[in-house]
């Protein structure tokens, strides 16, 4: 393999990165370049790769020995596992360059679309190009792309310079939402703010469910009020009340009044148990049907996309209204058992309910041994009518079990870590 002299940055987000054994470590995720006191263009030192478990770690330039279009390969030697830190006299390419307005030698306005990187014949690697899309003011019509010399490029030093996000949202969209979580963990305040702001209410709410509770509320805060509704509606009625209960009672009164009747009355059902029980961590919209749907009405629902794997895994049979709190509960039956049933049968004649049900004052150590005991993915919440009010998964005790910072990035420690002190930079 080889290495091309000019490698554009962006295209690089995301790439698989290698050990010289072929094993993955982790994915491209930004380049790292160093300022310099002269005019010089800022000295590439490394990448920023992210392993699993969301860790940012910095590899050496000296250590990669190929980049190509789908992977980079490090040479041999050990790998240093520690967190990534950016330095004083550091910049972080996609973060800080992409979407950052700036003027080009004519004069002619521009916002930065990508940054190349090129090797000199001593193995020194720079920022040397810019691709620069012109501003023509006119929203129908894209200006033309200029590719130019790093030095003939003004505004690329001002910290302080505007900054759209599209051309950042775009080395971002294919991220799973939980690594773009870890991403805007990586940016600043501001940034981060602009960035989460800028993505589609759907997207953003996704996004949110996977930040610490502090990010949360903090971008949340940033929204204008009737977007914040908007973005809660799209959130799982169980996330949208763990992010309300983060905020002071009259902010959470104002949000759910924005929101539409549907949508904030789930909310506010779970806004009323006590935190630490089944009524405070369960989903009040588990798949629900009544005992004279068929199997094959059940499979189809279940293959619904917007369904969790844990919430598709079983179906609830209960008496008719199949919205929480619904009629007498009657039982579930799991998806494999759906599987081996004839289409035509009704879940009134395959449901199971040979397991008693949670209460809503149930403690999460009491759900946790219960579903450990049974092998369950998910366990109903009845009331004291036996009405079906709710469904607690394995990813809401798994959530509510792990210390209340494991989502932050920097609380995450890396699983057999190896320090070493010989990598620059990061």
């Amino acid at each position: 393999m080889s290495t091309p002299n000019r490698v554009y940055i962006a295209r690089l987000a995301g790439v698989a990165v290698f050990d010289p054994n072929g094993d993955q470590v982790g994915r491209v995720r930004d380049a790292v370049a160093r300022l310099r006191q002269t005019q010089r263009p800022p000295e590439v030192v490394g990448l920023v790769a992210e392993m699993p478990m969301r860790r940012r770690i910095f590899l050496s330039i000296n250590r990669i020995t190929s980049i190509e279009a789908d992977a980079v390969v490090l040479g041999s030697g050990t790998l240093n596992l520690r967190r990534f830190e950016k330095r004083p006299n550091e910049l972080l390419v996609l973060q800080e360059l992409l979407d950052r307005r700036v003027q080009l030698e004519g004069g002619q306005a521009g916002t930065v679309v990508d940054v190349a990187m090129e090797c000199a014949r001593g193995g020194e690697w720079s920022l040397t190009r810019v691709a620069v899309r012109e501003q023509t003011g006119r929203l129908t019509r894209r200006g033309h792309l200029h590719q130019v010399e790093w030095d003939r490029v003004r505004g690329l030093s001002d910290i302080a310079a505007n900054r759209g996000t599209a051309n950042l949202l775009a080395v971002l969209e294919d991220m799973r939402p939980a690594d773009l979580a870890n991403a805007l963990q990586d940016l600043p305040d501001a940034r981060r703010n602009e960035v989460a702001a800028a993505l589609d209410d759907v997207r953003l709410a996704d996004v949110l469910s996977e930040l610490p509770e502090h990010d949360q509320v903090e971008i949340l805060a940033a929204l204008d009020r009737e977007r914040a509704a908007d973005v809660l509606e799209e959130m799982d009625p169980d996330d949208a009340a763990d992010l309300l209960n983060e905020l002071p009672p009259p902010e959470q009164d104002v949000l759910l009044d924005l929101m539409e009747p549907d949508e904030a009355n789930p909310v506010r059902q779970l806004l009323r148990y006590a935190s630490g029980t089944a009524g405070s961590v369960m989903t009040s919209e588990p798949v629900i049907l009544p005992p004279d749907a068929t199997v094959a009405e059940a499979l189809a629902r279940i293959r619904e996309e917007q369904l969790s794997p844990a919430v598709a895994a079983q179906v609830f049979v209960t008496r008719a209204p199949m919205t929480t709190p619904t009629g007498r509960y009657l039982g579930m039956v799991h998806f494999q058992r759906l599987l081996r049933e004839p289409p035509a049968d009704l879940l009134g004649g395959v449901v199971v309910n040979d397991i008693d049900p949670l209460r809503p004052t149930t403690p999460l150590p009491e759900i946790t041994r219960r579903m450990a005991t049974y092998d369950l993915v998910a366990m109903p919440v009845v009331d004291r009518n036996n009405r079906l009010v709710g469904a607690v998964t394995v990813d809401d005790v798994l959530d509510h079990s792990l210390p209340p910072d494991w989502r932050d990035r920097d609380a995450v420690p890396a699983p057999g870590a190896t320090e070493t002190t010989d990598a620059a930079g990061g």
